[in-house]
Parts: structure tokens; C-alpha cells; sequence
């Protein structure tokens, strides 16, 4: 229980501050949310648990202080917020503004960019989700030969972005001509941004001791941070969107995501001190499994509307079956003599 006391307490201070906003009903809809965005953000935290997992003690305490306040208040706030700043070309305080005061206006026009935050989200994931399928030096494979020689796939160079692009290149074709511009740019943007999260590292590797550098940069670096903050920034899009179904005040929004994203968080860092990803070999798999699936859920959104509980119940099958098939696969080194 030692790893969710934070998350206890700042679900106590974001609901004391629902109500003081919006009364008991407001702390109600925060509760509600809350718990809709850990429901829908388990695959998320195996995800960010196999990342973190490298990381030392006093990065993975950044993660749970400094990085609650980014998602919370950048990811899941400000960066709405700037999203229709960019699209209607209202200054950003103007949109602020319109967000605390005419909610149902600033609903309509985040509404409005779901097709480039589809798009920008969509192929970010996708990208996180090819990397894992085409990593040649995966030595376990959950479905087997099949995942085997896509996994060998991952020889040939750029791989994931040739698919990335050309799926999102497909995939435009189906969208009205006046879109179609702004989600190849977003969808763009999204492949460019996981380029550069993923790859900065390199720049910090001596010719003499690069492996050595490396590591000790995957152990505790700036870029696995950000790498993890804009993987939970892709997850949390659709949440954001969804809420305003429920209610359209930003500041309840704000909290009940909140106390959702800080029990994912809390729960990201209970799988690795637990060593969950370990014991269950194949919930990795599961994941990204689940990952690949939101991915082609947010892009197949940018022309049909898809009910966020399809996702929810994907990505609780993939995990819920890597779970099961991990426990099989132990059983069955257990009678070889393997364990």
C-alpha cells in the first residue's frame, strides 16, 4: 500500500478542491473520471513499468513528484489548451479564458481538432508499438514463430517508419479533402516526435565507451523522462476528449484526470518495485499488444466514431491473456526442469 499513499492524498486534495468548485456533484464526476482513466490506462502503466524499470530510484521519484505535475497540469491543461490555440488561431489566453468561462464553445473546437489529435496520437503510439513488434534482439516471443519473423523484420532500417508513414499516407485518403493536409502534418509530427525522443540518446554516446554511456543514460536520463511523458501525453488525448462527454468543466476535468494519472503513475512504479513485468514474462507483450490496438483505434477515429469502452475492453483482453498465457508458459518450464 506503501507504493499509492501519494495517490491517496492527492486523490483527498483533488476531490476537497471538487468540492469546494463544484459541490459534492463535482467531486462525484472527479471520482467518476478518476477511475475511467485507470480502467482505460492499465496497458499504460506496463508500458511506462518496462521503461522505468531502467531507470534508478531517484528518476523513478521524479517520475511519480515532477511528472504528475506535467501530466496533470501540461498534458492533461495546458496542452488542450494550445491545441485549440493552434487551430482556431485565438491567443492562448483567449482560449484559457474560454475554457473557464464558456466551456461548451471551448468543447467544440477541442472537439473540432480530433482528427489531427487522432492523427499526431494515433502514429506516436503506433510508432511505440512497431519498435517493440520489429526489435530483432526481442529473444521472447509471445505468439510465437509469427512474432519471431516479424521481430526479424526489424533488420531492414526505418522499418517502423516506412509502415508508420505509409499507413498514415492510406489512411488520409479516406478523409474528407479540406482534412486530409492538417492529419498528414499532425500524423507527421507525431513519427518526427518519437524519432527524436527515441534517438537523442545517441548524442550523448562516446566513440570508446558508448555502450557503457548509453546504459548509464537509460538508467536515469532526461530523454527517458520526456519519452515517458509523451507516452502518457498520447494515452491521455482520448481521456481528455471523452471527459467532456461527462461534464465541460476543465478545472473537475483536470481533477479527475489528475487522480487518475497519479494512480497510473503510482501503479507504474508497484510493477517495478514488485518486479510484475518479471514474474508475468509476456504482460510486456500483452501491452504493446494493447498500445498497437489504441493506436489503430485513434486513427481509424480520424473517419468513424469508435465508443472508448471498445478500447477499455481490448486492451483489458490483451493484458488479461498475457497474464494468462505467462502463467501457462511458467508451468510449463516448471515440468521441463527449467525453473
Amino acid at each position: 500500500m506503501q507504493h499509492f499513499r501519494l495517490s491517496f492524498i492527492i486523490t483527498a486534495i483533488s476531490l476537497a478542491i471538487a468540492v469546494y468548485w463544484g459541490g459534492p456533484m463535482g467531486a462525484f464526476i472527479a471520482l467518476i473520471l478518476g477511475v475511467l482513466e485507470v480502467s482505460l490506462s492499465f496497458d499504460n502503466a506496463v508500458v511506462n513499468a518496462s521503461i522505468l524499470k531502467r531507470m534508478d530510484e531517484r528518476w523513478q521519484q521524479y517520475f511519480l513528484t515532477w511528472g504528475i505535475l506535467i501530466a496533470v497540469f501540461g498534458m492533461r491543461l495546458l496542452f488542450p489548451i494550445l491545441i485549440v490555440n493552434v487551430a482556431t488561431g485565438i491567443d492562448f489566453i483567449g482560449v484559457a479564458n474560454m475554457a473557464l468561462h464558456d466551456p461548451t464553445t471551448y468543447a467544440h473546437h477541442l472537439e473540432a481538432s480530433h482528427v489531427q489529435i487522432a492523427a499526431f496520437g494515433g502514429m506516436f503510439l503506433l510508432m511505440v508499438f512497431f519498435s517493440f513488434i520489429f526489435d530483432e534482439g526481442k529473444e521472447l516471443h509471445w505468439l510465437g514463430y509469427i512474432e519471431e519473423k516479424l521481430s526479424n523484420f526489424g533488420k531492414l532500417e526505418s522499418i517502423e517508419i516506412i509502415l508508420a508513414l505509409g499507413i498514415l499516407l492510406f489512411g488520409q485518403t479516406w478523409l474528407p479533402e479540406e482534412i486530409r493536409f492538417k492529419a498528414v502534418i499532425a500524423g507527421i509530427s507525431g513519427v518526427i516526435l518519437f524519432v527524436i525522443v527515441d534517438s537523442l540518446s545517441a548524442l550523448f554516446e562516446d566513440e570508446e565507451e558508448g555502450e557503457e554511456v548509453s546504459e548509464a543514460i537509460k538508467k536515469g536520463s532526461v530523454m527517458s523522462f520526456l519519452y515517458l511523458e509523451v507516452l502518457d501525453a498520447s494515452f491521455s488525448f482520448d481521456g481528455v476528449i471523452g471527459a467532456f462527454a461527462i461534464t465541460q468543466d476543465v478545472i473537475i476535468i483536470m481533477l479527475g484526470l489528475a487522480i487518475g494519472a497519479m494512480f497510473v503513475r503510482s501503479l507504474t512504479v508497484y510493477l517495478v518495485r514488485q518486479g510484475t513485468l518479471d514474474e508475468y514474462v509476456f504482460l510486456e507483450h500483452g501491452a504493446h499488444y494493447a498500445i498497437g490496438s489504441l493506436a489503430a483505434i485513434m486513427l481509424l477515429s480520424m473517419k468513424i466514431e469508435i465508443s472508448e469502452v471498445i478500447t477499455g475492453l481490448i486492451g483489458a483482453v490483451m493484458i488479461g491473456l498475457s497474464v494468462l498465457s505467462s502463467v501457462l508458459y511458467k508451468k510449463k518450464l516448471a515440468k521441463q526442469g527449467q525453473l
